[in-house]
């Protein structure tokens, strides 16, 4: 009878010791989509020219699960380091690289130029009307009168006169540019306010940063990018997105026109706490 007792108790011991299992997944917000490289052994805060193998996710994130729906397949792809941080010397003469070629980057809708200064070349977003030979300026002097920057030209968004068309807009100084860089995307410097200054960004939002943050002046190149037609489902396919479903799919608020007040403007002041580097989950 006890050992029949015994094998009964068993298994609901087992479920018990199981239910009280916990999973830790590591996980960093800075470490999210670099992953991929330190696996194959590769240094990141290395800074290298040569295009680097990119192993696609297909939506996956690092637990295994799914995150962006409609990912997938595609044609093979390199990823290069675009350097997204444009500093120059606060005093004293600016920073003068030359452009040495433009080029195109599959992992972006942008065309990206390798410029060199000095004895170092490296991957910047390319504008407009880029092109090889160009000289471009990167200064981080804050001045009290507007300067008269050129296409391509790196400056704090304080030094530029109102209206100033910009793009890889930094929201906190040193962090390097993280509004407007998609083909053809831009914002506008609307107003002066104490030490802040109010950007409008292509979604018609309007944002507060420092005026130290750097900015590039003009327009992101390839300004056609959305006006090319897809012409057939399988370039889709070599683009890496996958079809949506073919059952009839009830539309929502989401869709269609809407007449909204201007949101209020988003102030980047203080940079958000670090998340936890440890994600533990109870079975």
């Amino acid at each position: 009878m006890c050992k029949t007792l015994a094998s009964l108790l068993q298994p609901s011991l087992l479920l018990s010791k199981l239910a009280t299992v916990t999973r830790c997944l590591h996980g960093s917000p800075a470490l999210e989509g670099k992953i991929k490289f330190i696996k194959q052994g590769i240094d990141i805060n290395k800074y290298t020219l040569r295009p680097l193998r990119l192993i696609k996710s297909g939506g996956r994130g690092y637990d295994g699960r799914i995150w962006t729906h409609g990912v997938g397949g595609g044609h093979r792809q390199n990823y290069r380091m675009v350097d997204f941080k444009r500093v120059g010397p606060k005093e004293g003469d600016p920073l003068v690289e030359k452009v040495l070629s433009v080029r195109y980057d599959p992992c972006r809708s942008a065309d990206i130029a390798v410029v060199a200064g000095g004895e170092h070349k490296r991957y910047i977003l390319a504008s407009q009307n880029m092109k090889t030979g160009d000289l471009i300026k990167t200064s981080g002097k804050l001045t009290r009168m507007a300067v008269r920057a050129a296409e391509g030209d790196a400056h704090p968004v304080g030094s530029l006169p109102l209206g100033t068309i910009v793009h890889n807009v930094e929201i906190f100084p040193g962090e390097g540019g993280k509004f407007a860089r998609a083909a053809g995307t831009s914002a506008q410097l609307m107003r002066k306010v104490d030490e802040r200054c109010i950007l409008r960004l292509p979604s018609k939002r309007e944002i507060s940063v420092s005026q130290e943050c750097m900015v590039t002046v003009g327009r992101v190149s390839n300004i056609d990018h959305n006006k090319k037609p897809i012409g057939k489902a399988g370039r889709s396919r070599w683009l890496g997105i996958r079809p949506q479903s073919g059952l009839w799919h009830r539309k929502t608020g989401y869709n269609g026109r809407k007449i909204k007040a201007a949101k209020p403007v988003k102030v980047y002041a203080k940079k958000p706490s670090k998340k936890p580097l440890r994600h533990t989950f109870t079975v």
